[in-house]
């Protein structure tokens, strides 16, 4: 009866090597390929003042919206009462076009318009 077992213990040893290697074999065939990023990713050109107020030329949307986000933490720009709206300082106007106050929500949309089209 051991020796059944041993038997049986070495041959589904041999049947999860087979399975284990035909799994990834099929894994990396259906894998997507990396290549240069797209969509909000893609490192794009922005407007001079936005360029002045992240400090570069060219960066992606998420990144930008990342560092409008972390000043506006690091300066204490929320609305205590309504967390939801953020009180600009005379360095976030320029990029909110003047605003004095804006919906976290709107964000994204106004800064929209400091990412250089490509065509």
């Amino acid at each position: 009866m051991a020796w059944s077992i041993r038997a049986l213990g070495q041959g589904y040893r041999v049947l999860m090597a087979a399975a284990n290697s035909s799994a990834t074999v099929a894994a990396t065939a259906t894998a997507p390929k990396r290549g240069r990023p797209a969509g909000i990713l893609k490192v794009v050109p922005v407007s001079q003042s936005l360029g002045e107020f992240l400090g570069v030329t060219e960066v992606s949307r998420t990144d930008a919206v990342k560092k409008v986000w972390e000043y506006i933490k690091h300066n204490n720009l929320q609305n205590p009462l309504n967390k939801k709206e953020i009180l600009c300082d005379a360095k976030l106007k320029t990029i909110f076009n003047g605003k004095e106050q804006v919906g976290f929500l709107e964000i994204a949309k106004l800064l929209s318009q400091h990412f250089v089209k490509s065509s």
